[in-house]
């Protein structure tokens, strides 16, 4: 870009005025509706070519509103650490707030820290042990349907395994009938996240969302007194009988908003995460049969709670996956109060987005990131300890993702059962298409062929 093509403080010539944002690099693009048509069609790419043009601070404009990226890993430490306590989630995450608006991520500051501390006891090492059995059960079942073919959809079929397991798991629920329902609900909202018409207006997308939510809470709410006066050990239950350090139990209101935060959460990222892996297995055989070997070295048909750790090499896999497509590849925040980053002082009530996807792929911490390769994540590479949000998947700081552990362990389990039945090959001359947000999925539902082992 030339001098002539930027103005002295920074903003580009001819662009729509940014007001107080002027001195931050950038455009906003078209009047109402900025940048956002081209950020849907390639996120990444969008943000590349901003990055490239005005460094690792710039402002854009998408969905009526106006943000400021924070580009790379001291950003995210800086942001997701938020030690001064000036990013809020809530209004960061404000294409969310018809949706989700009470759910755990959607929380700040005390208030968070309340909510996640009694949800906490939900995933204490008892509790995880008694999903561990519910997991291990359920993917069994599950996978007997599975029949080999030549073009085996992947993604709705794990999709639909991931309802099954969260409905058993957080609900204590075989959902049967009922499973086609309660996931098409869960597809609207997410799709709704990113509508480029906000309102719930009949036919539209937002409309579908704001719908699907009001019968995910119905659907919770009915069940909310039988778990209150029983004795399961499902995280719905768990929800309904925890208590704050001064006794307070959740309200109904609370507890189907967590739940239907959670449940989608839980399994829509599962599903990106497992659909990214699978694809990776069956682009690497080399790496395929190498877990394999790891998984029939336990010698178990199902992996035990004890006995996750031994599956390291699954583990490097998993990585390996999230680094290079991560469910939730763009962060955001509000900014509550004035900051300055990167030489530039950004002033207060203003949207911010950082992105573990983009440093995910920067060869500033990564070698050859756009290659597919577990050893980065070997001791004797270590390449995710380079920086301390190198690989940061899962987020960190307070809003860390509460479910981490839960996540990793249905992934194992999985892939245990998995790979000691099928293997899995792409069909010749395959190029895998994704949608890249709101949650990374294949376009084309990832057909694989599948054979048995």
């Amino acid at each position: 870009m030339t001098m002539s093509e930027t103005t002295k403080s920074g903003s580009v010539a001819g662009t729509p005025s940014a007001g107080r944002l002027d001195h931050i690099p950038g455009h906003l693009g078209l009047p109402i509706f900025g940048s956002t048509f081209e950020f849907l069609k390639d996120p990444f790419a969008f943000h590349d070519r901003r990055r490239q043009e005005h460094g690792s601070v710039y402002k854009f404009g998408v969905f009526g509103g106006q943000t400021v990226a924070l580009y790379g890993a001291d950003a995210l430490e800086f942001v997701l650490m938020d030690r001064e306590k000036i990013f809020g989630s809530r209004k960061g995450w404000r294409l969310l707030d018809k949706l989700f608006p009470n759910g755990l991520m959607l929380r700040d500051f005390e208030d968070h820290r309340s909510h996640r501390r009694i949800m906490q006891a939900a995933f204490k090492p008892k509790p995880m042990q008694d999903y561990m059995l519910r997991l291990n059960d359920g993917i069994a079942n599950s996978m007997q349907a599975w029949s080999p073919s030549d073009r085996f959809e992947f993604y709705p079929a794990i999709k639909n395994l991931t309802l099954e397991l969260g409905a058993s798991v957080f609900l204590g629920l075989e959902i049967g009938d009922e499973a086609a329902k309660l996931n098409q609900a869960f597809v609207d909202e997410v799709a709704a996240s990113v509508a480029v018409i906000r309102r719930p207006w009949p036919g539209t997308a937002m409309g579908r969302g704001v719908k699907a939510r009001a019968f995910l809470l119905n659907y919770f709410r009915d069940l909310i007194p039988v778990r209150r006066k029983g004795d399961g050990d499902d995280m719905f239950s768990q929800f309904c009988k925890a208590t704050s350090e001064d006794g307070a139990f959740f309200s109904d209101d609370e507890i189907v908003d967590h739940l239907n935060f959670l449940l989608m959460a839980a399994h829509d990222t599962t599903t990106s995460a497992l659909s990214t892996m699978v694809w990776a297995l069956a682009a690497y055989p080399d790496w395929q049969n190498a877990v394999r070997e790891e998984v029939l070295s336990l010698g178990t048909e199902q992996v035990a709670y004890a006995d996750l750790d031994k599956l390291e090499l699954t583990e490097r896999v998993f990585k390996e996956a999230l680094r290079f497509r991560p469910p939730v590849p763009f962060i955001p925040r509000f900014a509550n109060a004035p900051f300055e980053f990167g030489g530039y002082e950004i002033p207060g009530d203003t949207s911010i987005s950082v992105s573990p996807g983009m440093v995910g792929m920067t060869d500033e911490i990564w070698t050859e990131p756009s290659l597919f390769d577990p050893d980065r994540f070997s001791d004797n590479r270590a390449e995710d300890r380079r920086h301390r949000f190198a690989w940061s998947p899962f987020g960190g700081g307070a809003h860390k993702c509460i479910g981490m552990h839960f996540a990793t362990m249905q992934v194992r389990a999985f892939v245990h059962q998995f790979l000691q039945h099928y293997q899995v090959a792409l069909p010749p001359g395959y190029t895998p298409r994704w949608q890249s947000i709101p949650i990374p999925k294949p376009k084309d539902g990832l057909p694989i062929i599948l054979s048995r082992t």
